[in-house]
């Protein structure tokens, strides 16, 4: 059952699977921080644990049902009017839907973070989810949105391995439990931080935002919409998390500059 491990070909496949989850896995580390820490302090870290673990099974899941993912790609549908062209899919729709809501959860908790006048106001005020098992709920929403692509993709780069149609299943299911693991390393170490540093949390809101837009423009470049003659392309991912990496260095080094102020101004005291 494991001889695929014994290729090159699936070893080199098997790590960049798992880099690859791993990378996108940021989005779901991101939210799923964002999700825990609207609950009681003593819940986090448990959320932030079964989110992942549920998450990993999900994934696994529908790995199974790869037949089923691959027929949510083609069009049911034409929509052929004098302004616009469109072949609508079940994973355009999907994928639509899930950017939408990542715009509407992430601009919402920006509102709710402004709106607060002080910090006294912040910790009276109860949190806005208040129960565990919602918290997992959306985080399993969010995820299947972020698994047909990232699985349709792993399809794609592991199709022609081994010689048996399980082989290259099995590379992708170490590939995601791998990946799992590794996020579960570190998740509530970065909820913490995002918790602790409020820069940090609009800036983490911010990304979902770009990612929700991301999602729907990569809906209708599936979904081949044409507005007025014009194709909307998908945006390139790897822009995306280049500008991401940009700002976290970017504010990471304010924080530290932040920091260097304040004991300056303790040591002038």
């Amino acid at each position: 059952m494991f001889e695929i491990l014994s290729s090159p070909d699936a070893w080199v496949a098997l790590f960049t699977l798992t880099f690859l989850e791993i990378i996108l896995g940021i989005d779901n580390i991101v939210f799923i921080s964002i999700l825990a820490n609207r609950l009681p302090i003593e819940q986090r870290k448990k959320a932030t644990n079964l989110g992942l673990i549920a998450a990993m099974v999900q994934r696994v899941a529908l790995l199974f049902l790869v037949s089923f993912l691959i027929g949510l790609s083609k069009p049911f549908y034409e929509v052929e009017l004098s302004w616009i062209k469109a072949g609508l899919s079940w994973q355009s729709i999907i994928l639509f839907t899930g950017g939408l809501f990542l715009l509407f959860k992430s601009t919402s908790e920006i509102h709710d973070k402004v709106s607060k006048n002080s910090n006294i106001d912040q910790e009276e005020k109860a949190p806005v989810t208040k129960t565990l098992q919602k918290v997992i709920l959306q985080i399993l929403l969010v995820d299947f949105v972020f698994s047909i692509d990232s699985i349709l993709t792993a399809v794609g780069m592991t199709n022609g391995l081994g010689r048996e149609p399980m082989d290259a299943l099995i590379i992708m299911i170490i590939a995601v439990v791998i990946s799992i693991g590794v996020m579960l390393i570190f998740a509530n170490a970065i909820r913490v931080f995002i918790d602790n540093n409020p820069s940090i949390q609009m800036l983490a809101l911010s990304f979902l935002i770009l990612i929700g837009f991301m999602l729907i423009t990569e809906a209708a470049h599936l979904a081949h919409v044409s507005v007025f003659g014009q194709s909307i392309g998908a945006i390139p991912k790897g822009y995306l998390y280049f500008a991401i990496a940009f700002s976290l260095l970017v504010e990471f080094l304010n924080i530290k500059f932040r920091k260097k102020i304040q004991l300056i101004d303790k040591d002038n005291l």
